[in-house]
């Protein structure tokens, strides 16, 4: 199994944890609520995690324009 993470903005690959064992306590996992989990994590027919994150270059854009923070998406 294998988790990868995405950048929920811009669609970029920011990594990739490839373990035989991962514990969602380490990975801050047992933080989220049931609809934040959804929201964030999906499973795809190998078994591997799809986390949606945000990239470094998308929270710098968010940090110097608040203001995108209303779009779903700001990236054109």
């Amino acid at each position: 199994m294998a988790i990868h993470y995405w950048c929920r903005h811009c669609g970029v690959n920011v990594g990739k944890l490839e373990e035989k064992r991962l514990d969602s306590e380490k990975l801050g996992f047992h933080q989220l609520d049931q609809s934040e989990r959804t929201e964030m994590i999906q499973y795809d027919d190998n078994g591997n995690m799809h986390v949606n994150t945000i990239c470094e270059d998308c929270h710098e854009a968010l940090d110097r324009n608040p203001q995108y923070h209303e779009n779903q998406t700001f990236i054109q």
